[in-house]
């Protein structure tokens, strides 16, 4: 599949710039709108380039920025002064002109202007109809994504909805972060409708059905719908195919991506030209390997997972960071040096012997998985003042972690689970089970870009305990980020 999402997307082409509001004519590259969307190959080709600006495969897409690095799991790390803006961003000092703020901004627009011209122009494409609802449902879905990421960094956002027609099109106000999220549901139940249950072959990583669903659920979450939650998730679990793979770390390497535990992960694929493999493990590789050491992990991160009365601790903390005494992702010691913070993370680097180039790594980026699934599920039931029914779904993710000892041999004193580690919670008390979730979910997760994003939803309360000392003020901007002075410069019609 990631063969065929990105061949020949080089050649795209006609896609505007959501801030690019000063041509009055079609923009053109190898094609213009006039000669391109009119056959099958056309329709797949700008589909590929919709879900090519998901990926990391330059460093505009600094999801991880805003996801990790804004939250208590991470900093800035690399060199002093090096991405200064990445910097200004971890300490909440930042203004409109941050370049990360910028580039965020036109990568998921630009997503969203491509997602636009193909749904406004594909349904006249003269093709096989369920493969034409096939890629418009994908496409409804991508955009949906894109605006899921925008809203929750920088909330009341323009909504466009069609491509830049005229000069209304271009430039539009800001709308309500309610009516964002009404039409990412409107996209998603849209996309699910039409998406296929799961795809085989070379198209194995395209969205699904249940893809759709997860990433509802997960709007429904942030919007504190509690029922629709669960109703959602009810889709997800008829469809009997999801499940939690029995060693943690197999969600993050390349030879068991795609697994049965993913919903939807962004597809990247290495030694191609033009590029397609993954920026990531450059960005967060020691710089013995030529990385940034850039997203360090905390000792506060650390400190959230539960050890044993013998100091065993949880395994995903291994799993997903480096750290002194344990051994590096390449087989050799750790060495704290490496990091400003003694942590480097795993889960987006890729060994050295597989990677023969650094920056162009084939990991996916595991957007949304089974794991989340469930904690939705028990954070929507227990806010549904179903506590007890809630701690099933918890201890599920619990006895996984725990039981990595029964599946994975690296792991030292392999076929037995250590005594006392990660017992299931049994409390019956709601604020007891709603922290128990809030742990769960930012040791399972961590470093897969979403924690700041929980946070925010949490709260003023729990946002500003965790980002005390920092600079974070929750009742500015509640927790949501400037609009970049570019668009504000080339769009009269934000008012700020």
């Amino acid at each position: 599949m990631k063969h065929a999402i990105y061949t020949s997307f080089g050649i795209l082409f006609i896609m505007a710039s959501s801030c690019s509001d000063f041509l009055e004519e079609n923009l053109e590259g190898s094609y213009s709108s006039a000669t391109f969307y009119k056959t099958e190959a056309h329709a797949q080709l700008a589909l590929a380039g919709v879900y090519n600006a998901t990926s990391f495969v330059s460093t505009d897409n600094k999801l991880w920025v805003f996801g990790d690095v804004a939250s208590d799991d991470a900093i800035k790390g690399g060199g002093a002064g090096d991405q200064i803006d990445i910097q200004f961003i971890d300490e909440f000092n930042y203004n409109r002109s941050n370049g990360v703020l910028d580039r965020i901004w036109k990568q998921y627009y630009e997503g969203i202007a491509r997602a636009n011209y193909l749904l406004y122009y594909g349904d006249g494409i003269n093709m096989n109809k369920d493969l034409k609802d096939r890629i418009l449902g994908e496409a409804k879905f991508l955009r949906a994504y894109f605006y899921f990421n925008l809203v929750n960094i920088f909330g009341d956002i323009p909504l466009k909805t069609n491509p830049p027609i005229n000069d209304t099109e271009v430039n539009k106000p800001k709308s309500s972060a309610a009516s964002i999220y009404e039409q990412i549901e409107k996209d998603l139940k849209d996309a699910a409708a039409v998406l296929a249950t799961s795809y085989t072959g070379q198209d194995v990583g395209r969205v699904t059905k249940g893809a759709a669903w997860g990433l509802l659920a997960k709007a429904q979450l942030f919007q504190q719908k509690w029922t629709e939650v669960l109703s959602t998730i009810g889709l997800i679990e008829n469809l009997g195919i999801y499940r939690l793979q029995d060693v943690y770390k197999n969600n993050f390497l390349d030879s068991t991506q795609n697994n049965a535990e993913s919903l939807f992960e962004i597809q990247h694929l290495s030694k191609q030209a033009p590029k397609l493999g993954s920026y990531l493990n450059q960005y967060f590789s020691p710089a013995k390997d030529n990385g940034y050491f850039f997203n360090t992990p905390t000792q506060n991160f650390i400190d959230e997972f539960e050890k044993t009365a013998g100091s065993v601790y949880d395994p995903r903390l291994d799993y997903t960071v480096g750290r002194a005494g344990q051994k590096w992702i390449n087989g050799e010691n750790f060495d704290p040096t490496w990091s400003p913070t003694g942590f480097l993370q795993k889960k987006h680097v890729q060994p050295k012997l597989q990677e023969p180039i650094i920056g162009d790594a084939s990991i996916n980026y595991v957007y949304l998985r089974y794991a989340d699934i469930l904690l939705m599920k028990a954070e929507a039931l227990n806010e549904n003042n179903n506590t007890a029914q809630a701690l099933v779904p918890l201890n599920q993710v619990r006895k996984r972690a725990r039981e990595s000892y029964l599946h994975d041999r690296s792991l030292p004193g392999f076929g037995t689970v250590p005594l006392g580690l990660l017992p299931d919670v049994s409390s019956v008390s709601q604020q007891t089970i709603r922290n128990a979730i809030r742990h769960e979910r930012r040791v399972e997760l961590g470093f897969e870009f979403h924690r700041y994003f929980d946070l925010i939803r949490y709260g003023k309360d729990a946002a500003e305990a965790a980002l005390a000392g920092i600079g974070f003020s929750f009742s500015k901007n509640q927790g949501r980020f400037l609009i970049p002075q570019s668009e504000l410069d080339t769009n009269p019609a934000i008012k700020e």
